[in-house]
């Protein structure tokens, strides 16, 4: 806990629920509210979790927010919570009806994450597949939880091994039913898969184009082109926005001074931090850090909700 009296963001690592197969988990959104306070924490926490989630919601909406941004979630939707993203339920999740698929990276095979396009860029939006494409869903869903809960039907490898495949469908259903509301280009799909995993890692090293086509061996035209095709936008505004993104998370999230996420992320000084955040987030890291606060205190506090 912070001096400011609001928590910093809580890394949350993958630990596999005694009787559970390892690398996979299914949670239901009613008891998440009372399973956190039984553990003594507060279920509106900001979380930042090193697993994937695919979350659908059955019944009336809830809000949750992903990385600043929030989704509201009606029956039937689907959202896929990626390794890395900050996280934050809203006051619905007391009572919410729906389910949470918990696995780890490196739990499904190549060939899924392959086909399935696992690879950035991510949809950041709610899915709400209807029709045949919500059909496939819910009865992958339904396989999916009966065979969680036949675990002493099968030896211990079998069962695991029929999870993998189950959690495969599931994702490469939700992929088929997100390629058909959104389809992607597969222009310089590679080139930029490859720029994204460079911008993961480097972001607070270098924001300069050109060192991360020398460090890739591709050329700027060639980087930009690929990032333009992928989400739009030009290479360096993807890696300003990733940079922005950083920040935004350590302001909201940590006790870290705007100084400390100045040299964290690499910025010479406080004065080129707060000059690159007020130019693209068009506000100051202070005055963003105290809004974020202020809707945090907002929030009901645990038991409150209604």
């Amino acid at each position: 806990m912070g001096k400011s009296g609001h928590p910093d963001v809580r890394d949350l690592a993958y630990t596999a629920t005694a009787g559970a197969a390892a690398g996979v988990e299914l949670v239901e959104l009613g008891g998440l509210f009372e399973r956190a306070r039984r553990h003594g924490n507060d279920p509106y926490a900001p979380l930042r979790p090193a697993f994937h989630q695919l979350l659908t919601v059955r019944g009336r909406p809830m809000r949750m927010s992903v990385d600043f941004v929030e989704h509201e979630l009606p029956d039937g939707a689907w959202l896929w919570i990626r390794p890395g993203q900050v996280q934050q339920f809203g006051p619905e999740l007391v009572g919410a009806d729906g389910t949470i698929v918990v696995f780890q990276p490196g739990f499904l095979p190549p060939s899924t994450v392959a086909v399935a396009h696992m690879d950035p860029p991510y949809m950041q939006r709610p899915l709400r597949p209807d029709g045949a494409a919500a059909d496939g869903l819910r009865r992958a869903l339904d396989h999916l939880v009966f065979e969680y809960a036949a675990l002493a039907s099968l030896p211990l490898e079998s069962y695991v091994e029929v999870m993998r495949h189950l959690v495969s469908v599931l994702v490469l259903r939700l992929a088929s039913a997100q390629e058909g509301e959104h389809p992607r280009s597969a222009a310089g799909a590679e080139a930029f898969r490859r720029f994204h995993e460079a911008v993961e890692r480097d972001h607070a090293v270098t924001r300069r184009v050109e060192d991360y086509a020398a460090a890739l061996g591709y050329s700027q035209r060639t980087l930009s082109r690929a990032t333009l095709a992928a989400v739009g936008t030009t290479a360096k505004k993807y890696i300003d926005e990733r940079v922005l993104l950083e920040a935004k998370r350590l302001l909201q999230h940590s006790r870290l001074p705007a100084k400390a996420v100045a040299d964290r992320l690499g910025f010479a000084d406080a004065s080129d931090f707060n000059k690159f955040f007020r130019r693209r987030a068009g506000t100051t890291p202070a005055a963003f850090r105290a809004q974020a606060r202020g809707r945090r205190a907002a929030s009901p506090p645990p038991g409150d909700a209604t």
